[in-house]
């Protein structure tokens, strides 16, 4: 129709005829009717002979006693040229025998069109042909930081367990699964973490357990449910800190990792989870401690108190899950809590039935100052509730693994 490699437009025309015409009848009308119009320089035989006019492309069908179709003239000629040939094509009012109207519909910039195409395919080789090799300083800065993290991570003991590079020296330590797990701790700054890798407690974290505050720290799975029971049997564990369901300690993000941190739980509150009878624990592990305990400069650990954060002006301030406990134990009191321990509700116990039926999804946690049987807590495991502190677990027969039982003792 037109050579890609010399045309700029293309003129596009409608054309109808009150009566049947073909198209050698078309092309005749075109030259016959504009030959001496626009000069020698325009004749559109002499602009067709030297390529500047593409050959016409005439199609047409006839229906009816009635022809229409469309006419299609490519040109090389400059933008005034084009319009003037175009314009001169309207001229034409007869088509053979028959009446005719040509209008110009429109005249297409080819490359226009061409631009158009280049850069939609551009957008496809650029998505799909592209080896990802896209540069991110963001990336590249967290690489050379985690080299660095790397280098500080080091082993200790005769077991060469993982630790962080502060492990000896904290009064505290963060007990947790793997190496992987202490790597994700150093990138949020978190330099005290220490691995037990596996079920098999190694000797070096168990003497570190003795004479540091230790924190339990592991994966919101079933794997990291065993290696806390088992922790808990060998270990003398002060605190617990809960991944939610289904989270990997060295996936969680930092807002993750610092919010289960700062919810640790004393370890005697969720014992009576792990274990039917108290029997199973060690005589050390079944002294029931206070809701705290730090070091002395001694390094043995002694007790303290704890207390609801308050604020200078008496009220109280930011309040951690044990500070809601301390709240409620003892005060005939319940409350429902969202993850960020936020009181949503706060009620008498004998009311918790009920309110359950009104809360939403932003509620994520209970305490409460009662026993919980079996069929409060199947209510608060259809609720989504993620944990629940109670006094106690009465008739508690089949314990879900979606909730987080707390037992706050008298």
């Amino acid at each position: 129709m037109y050579s890609p490699d010399t045309t700029k437009y293309l003129i596009h025309i409608s054309l109808s005829a009150e009566g049947v015409v073909e198209k050698p009848d078309v092309v005749g009308a075109i030259f016959g009717q504009t030959e001496g119009l626009l000069g020698e320089d325009l004749d559109l035989r002499d602009l067709q002979r030297t390529g500047r006019v593409g050959r016409i492309d005439v199609q047409i069908t006839s229906k009816k006693g009635e022809t229409k179709g469309e006419i299609l003239i490519s040109s090389s000629l400059d933008r005034a040229e084009t319009a003037i040939l175009a314009a001169s094509l309207e001229t034409i009012d007869r088509v053979g025998p028959c009446v005719s109207h040509i209008v110009v519909e429109s005249i297409e910039d080819i490359r226009v069109s061409k631009r158009k195409m280049i850069v939609e395919r551009a957008k496809v080789l650029l998505i799909e042909r592209f080896d990802d090799g896209t540069i991110d300083s963001d990336e590249l800065l967290d690489d050379v930081r985690e080299s660095l993290r790397m280098e500080k991570i080091g082993s200790i003991g005769e077991e060469k367990v993982p630790a962080g590079p502060n492990v000896l020296e904290s009064d505290a330590i963060i007990v947790v699964e793997g190496r992987a797990d202490v790597l994700n701790l150093l990138r949020y700054g978190i330099k005290n973490a220490v691995a037990v890798e596996g079920t098999n407690i190694p000797k070096t974290v168990v003497d570190l357990c003795e004479k540091k505050t230790a924190t339990a720290f592991f994966d919101g799975d079933r794997g990291g449910e065993l290696i806390l029971k088992e922790l808990l049997q060998v270990v003398d564990i002060d605190f617990v800190a809960f991944s939610p369901k289904g989270k990997s300690v060295e996936d969680m993000t930092r807002k993750e990792v610092i919010k289960t941190l700062r919810n640790k739980v004393p370890v005697e509150y969720v014992r009576d989870q792990y274990f039917e009878d108290a029997a199973e624990l060690p005589a050390e592990l079944r002294i029931t401690r206070g809701s705290g305990e730090e070091l002395d400069s001694s390094g043995k650990k002694t007790r303290q108190s704890s207390s609801p954060k308050r604020t200078s002006d008496g009220t109280k301030g930011s309040l951690t899950l044990r500070d809601h406990i301390d709240d409620v134990k003892g005060h005939s009191l319940a409350r429902f809590l969202t993850d960020d321990l936020t009181v949503v509700k706060e009620l008498r116990p004998d009311e918790v039935e009920k309110a359950i039926e009104t809360i939403d999804g932003t509620v994520s946690g209970l305490v409460v100052d009662r026993p919980v049987d079996q069929k409060l807590l199947d209510r608060l495991v259809w609720k989504g509730l993620s944990y629940v502190a109670a006094k106690d677990f009465k008739g508690v027969i089949k314990r879900p693994l979606s909730i987080q039982l707390l037992k706050m003792g008298t």
